[in-house]
């Protein structure tokens, strides 16, 4: 375990991955007992295998985030004992990133139950505490290649403020979570003691949740986890455009925030997601990869790594943002994949 901050760790990062909708799929219909491919492949992924781990690592993505949803895998208050065989799988996953010498970023998603409310602060803590406590447990030996991240896109779900940046209580609260996530890792020792933690502001927004997250005093080990898919109705949208038309405006301005918020006071910070979604739209692909091509190119200057977002889907009425094939380990959009790596030289 090399003892290096993290504004210097995240600058061997180079281009992430997400295994999205998989590891993170909840769904309440299926047993606890189930075994792990039951909620792997719910929203509709194949399992995942050991070559496209691989075969991502070889094409030059060293950083795989896992998101991954914890809460159809624990035993009851106030342990929330975690299903060992979930924690096995989970481990199997992390090992095929981690063997190959590729950043590894483990979460936790899709968990409704640390929504920011003041009084929901006292439950969402202690739950906090013990889920951690067991994940740093687990992993304590691994070096500084695995980095944890508290929470995912932590906000106020069906509300008017659930993606506009939050509100005071959401702020504080969210604050006051990271801090149990930090302290509760950095308590179980051993290389966790100065393992690299990542923390999201409100809904980890890229405007206005920002602009509120708090890094805790004294801990250089600490990287601020922010998503982008800016502009909006170009990237992310369902209904929106389908050309991006070199509206570079936004794009520039969260540069701007990301090194003065973070980067000039010495935080270091990782897009842990992005894209622009596929759209059946003439010239959408040739569109999307200008995009990358510019979005990572910024990002890179100001020393931000960037992890795309990848669901897997690349056909239906959602949001399509698969990057490659996980059947046939084929990329869905080579042009798509050179503008990012455009962007990147």
């Amino acid at each position: 375990m090399r003892n290096i901050s993290a504004i210097e760790l995240v600058k061997e990062m180079r281009l992430g991955w997400n295994l999205g909708n998989t590891m993170d799929c909840v769904n309440d219909r299926i047993e606890k007992t189930s075994a792990p491919e039951a909620w792997e492949t719910a929203w509709g992924n194949p399992v995942t295998t050991e070559e496209l781990i691989a075969k991502l690592i070889s094409e030059g993505f060293n950083v795989i985030r896992y998101p991954v949803s914890w809460r159809n895998h624990l035993g009851e208050a106030p342990e929330y004992t975690i299903n060992e065989t979930w924690m096995a799988r989970i481990k199997e996953l992390v090992d095929w990133a981690y063997n190959r010498g590729a950043f590894v970023i483990l979460n936790i998603h899709h968990e409704g139950w640390h929504d920011p409310y003041y009084d929901n602060l006292e439950p969402a803590a202690a739950e906090l505490r013990a889920v951690w406590k067991q994940i740093a447990g687990y992993f304590k030996d691994y070096d500084e290649h695995l980095i944890f991240e508290g929470m995912n896109e932590p906000r106020k779900r069906g509300t008017p403020v659930e993606w506009t940046g939050g509100d005071e209580e959401g702020w504080d609260v969210v604050n006051v979570l990271n801090k149990v996530f930090v302290e509760t890792v950095r308590s179980t020792g051993g290389n966790n003691a100065i393992r690299s933690l990542m923390i999201p502001g409100y809904a980890a927004n890229c405007t206005v949740g920002i602009r509120h997250l708090e890094i805790p005093e004294g801990d250089n080990h600490i990287i601020a986890s922010v998503h982008a898919y800016e502009p909006t109705d170009f990237a992310l949208i369902v209904e929106g455009r389908g050309l991006w038309n070199r509206d570079t405006a936004v794009i520039d301005r969260l540069m701007v925030d990301l090194e003065e918020l973070f980067i000039s006071k010495g935080v270091p910070a990782v897009i842990g997601e992005c894209g622009a979604m596929h759209k059946a739209v003439e010239g959408n692909e040739a569109s999307r990869a200008e995009w990358a091509e510019y979005f990572f190119k910024s990002t890179k200057n100001i020393g931000v790594p960037c992890v795309w977002w990848d669901n897997g889907y690349v056909e239906g009425r959602g949001e399509l943002f698969g990057l490659i094939d996980r059947r046939t380990l084929q990329w869905n959009f080579p042009l798509l994949l050179e503008g990012i790596r455009k962007g990147l030289q």
